[in-house]
């Protein structure tokens, strides 16, 4: 079977989530005998035509040239690609930038697309950008023979709102083992003698009611804010707790085993995001035996369970601080719970299983 998977600015990953799912599945089907082809921005650090077996097709990407245009631009050059590899299955990672140019998908494809998460909840979005999005999703749903989703959360969504039926497939994660505390000492951290986080720096990330606790909480302990920090909010953030030394803005890391360790050795990972389906750094930061402090929502709460500790508002984020401490026998559970999900629900090799039974389920129709 012939999958080409569309949607990323390309593997191997150096940029999010979308990015490492198509590295991870394209890695796995190929293993499992699959021709597998991702396509990359003609600018990624990676500039080989193959990759471990997956077939590599670069296509122009102008995204740093003329910004949230050059994705369209970029989408379209693929989709065009596509048209010309007589494949069997098209894999959509989302849909924002994609969907408009849905009427040239290949009809002879059977075209699945991740429906991601609420794109258009995303408050950085003015009112327009909110309306095209939807109209994005309307047009996604549209042009697909068959969805996916991620969380349970967006697959009622999808029932309730489209009235159409989608494939849950969660997003993935490994168990970490190899703890070392030499990535802390870059950063002259103790082990559990600080507190983090790792997102986007958005306002629908909870960004700024967590460190308006952190602010409140007074303690010495340092709180680590990992992401992209060179950003008109990044900004108004650094401008804002300029006088907290405790808070620490670290840029993004993209190094994996960097990113484990400092979750490994934090006294808690708090996890903001409000907006989306199965987030992959709150399946990371399981997979590293972080204590979690999560915003409260049912995409959080679905995952997690009762297995972390929930935030509301900033004096939450505060008590937290405050009173927990990671090596308290009452969080050991927690973490043993959660590396159990991992291994049992969420392992990428669990996760790859399930996106190639659904590609022969759909192809066999």
């Amino acid at each position: 079977m012939k999958i080409s998977i569309i949607g990323t600015r390309g593997i191997p990953n150096h940029y999010g989530g979308f990015e490492q799912c198509a590295e991870y599945l394209a890695l796995g089907l190929v293993k499992r005998g699959f021709e597998v082809i991702v396509y990359n921005s003609h600018n990624h650090p990676y500039q080989q035509n193959e990759w471990n077996g997956v077939q590599i097709v670069h296509c122009y990407d102008p995204e740093d040239k003329l910004g949230t245009v050059g994705q369209f631009i970029y989408d379209f050059n693929c989709i065009r690609d596509v048209r010309k590899r007589d494949c069997d299955i098209i894999l959509q990672l989302g849909y924002t930038s994609s969907s408009v140019w849905g009427w040239l998908l290949p009809k002879k494809a059977i075209i699945t697309t991740n429906m991601d998460g609420l794109e258009w909840k995303r408050t950085k979005y003015k009112r327009v950008i909110k309306r095209f999005l939807q109209y994005a999703e309307s047009l996604g749903v549209k042009y697909s023979d068959y969805l996916i989703s991620d969380s349970i959360g967006i697959q009622n969504y999808l029932l309730e709102k489209y009235k159409v039926s989608s494939t849950y497939i969660a997003y993935g994660a490994k168990t970490f083992f190899n703890n070392d505390v030499i990535a802390l000492e870059r950063y002259n951290l103790c082990p559990y003698e600080y507190d983090m986080l790792i997102a986007r720096l958005e306002p629908e990330n909870s960004i700024e009611i967590i460190l308006d606790g952190v602010i409140g909480a007074k303690l010495n302990r340092s709180f680590l804010v990992i992401g992209n920090h060179n950003t008109s909010y990044g900004n108004y953030l650094k401008e804002k707790y300029s006088q907290c030394s405790q808070i620490k803005f670290l840029d993004g890391i993209y190094d994996i085993e960097i990113l484990n360790n400092l979750r490994y050795y934090s006294n808690i990972y708090f996890h903001g995001h409000t907006v989306g389906g199965t987030n992959p750094s709150l399946l990371e930061a399981m997979a590293s035996n972080s204590l979690i402090c999560a915003n409260d929502n049912e995409f959080n709460r679905y995952i997690l369970r009762e297995d972390a500790v929930y935030f509301k508002n900033s004096l939450d984020v505060s008590q937290y601080l405050d009173n927990v401490k990671y090596e308290d026998e009452k969080f050991q559970t927690m973490l043993a719970n959660n590396k159990m999900k991992i291994r049992y629900m969420y392992d990428w090799e669990i996760i790859i299983n399930q996106y190639m039974n659904h590609f022969i389920e759909i192809y066999n129709r």
